[in-house]
C-alpha cells in the first residue's frame, strides 16, 4: 500500500513538472507563442494536448485521494482486528502474532514475561453486573498501557488475563514498572466513584529460568507463578 501511494505521488509530481515545462516553453519562446496564436491547427493540437494533460492530472489526483482513503480504512480495519473491543489494548490475536515470532527460535537473553490477572472480576460481575466488569477491564487496561508505554508489549490474553512481554527486560526495569503500576492502581482505587481493582501477577525471566527455554515455556511459567 505504501508503494502504491509513493507511485501515485511520483506520477502526480511528474505530471505537474511536465505541465510546468510545457507552459514555460510556450511563454518563453516568442516564435512558438506566435505560431500557436496564429496557426489554428497548432492551436487545436495544443488545446488537445493540454486537455489530455488535465484529464491525466485529474485521474492521478483522484487515484491518489482514493489510495489515501483506502489506506486510512485499512489502518482502521487493522486496528479493529488487532485491538480488543472491551479493553482497547492488543487482543489475543496480537498476542499470538508476537508469540509466533519467537516460536522454534532462541529467545533474546533479556526476554521476560509477566502474566496479570484481575482477581476480583467475578465479585464485580456478581455484585454490579458484566457492564461494570467491562469497565473494570477497561480501567485496568488503560493503566497498564500507560505504565508499559515504551517499555514492553501488553495485551489482553482473554477473559481477565493480561500479558506483558519484555524483549529487553532486566529485573530492575520490570521491578520499576511493577512499582509504578502499583502506585497507579492505588491512586485509581482511592477514588470513591471507581470500582476497586485487585490484581495478581507472575514473572518469569528467560535468562535465569531453566524451565523457560521457549516463549511458550516463559509464558506458562509466569502464569504458574500467579498467587492463587
Amino acid at each position: 500500500m505504501k508503494t502504491q501511494t509513493w507511485y501515485k505521488s511520483i506520477q502526480l509530481a511528474v505530471m505537474l513538472i511536465i505541465t510546468a515545462i510545457c507552459l514555460f516553453l510556450v511563454l518563453s519562446d516568442q516564435n512558438l507563442y506566435h505560431a500557436v496564436a496564429n496557426d489554428s491547427s497548432i492551436r487545436i493540437l495544443c488545446v488537445m494536448l493540454w486537455a489530455a494533460l488535465l484529464v491525466s492530472f485529474l485521474f492521478i489526483f483522484f487515484d491518489f485521494k482514493y489510495f489515501l482513503t483506502y489506506r486510512k480504512d485499512y489502518s482502521e480495519m487493522d486496528y479493529s482486528v488487532r485491538s480488543d473491543p472491551v479493553s482497547g489494548i492488543s487482543n489475543r490475536f496480537s498476542c499470538d502474532m508476537l508469540i509466533e515470532q519467537y516460536l522454534d527460535m532462541p529467545l533474546p537473553k533479556d526476554m521476560a514475561c509477566i502474566t496479570f490477572v484481575i482477581t476480583n472480576m467475578q465479585d464485580i460481575n456478581r455484585v454490579y453486573g458484566h457492564r461494570a466488569g467491562n469497565t473494570l477491564i477497561r480501567d485496568f487496561s488503560m493503566i497498564l498501557r500507560m505504565t508499559a508505554q515504551g517499555v514492553c508489549f501488553v495485551g489482553r490474553n482473554g477473559g481477565n488475563n493480561f500479558l506483558a512481554i519484555f524483549e529487553e527486560g532486566s529485573q530492575e526495569s520490570i521491578a520499576s514498572m511493577l512499582s509504578i503500576l502499583e502506585k497507579k492502581i492505588e491512586a485509581h482505587n482511592s477514588v470513591d466513584s471507581a470500582l476497586p481493582i485487585r490484581y495478581a501477577y507472575g514473572v518469569a525471566f528467560h535468562e535465569t529460568e531453566a524451565d523457560a527455554a521457549t516463549i511458550t515455556d516463559l509464558i506458562a511459567l509466569s502464569n504458574r507463578r500467579i498467587p492463587k
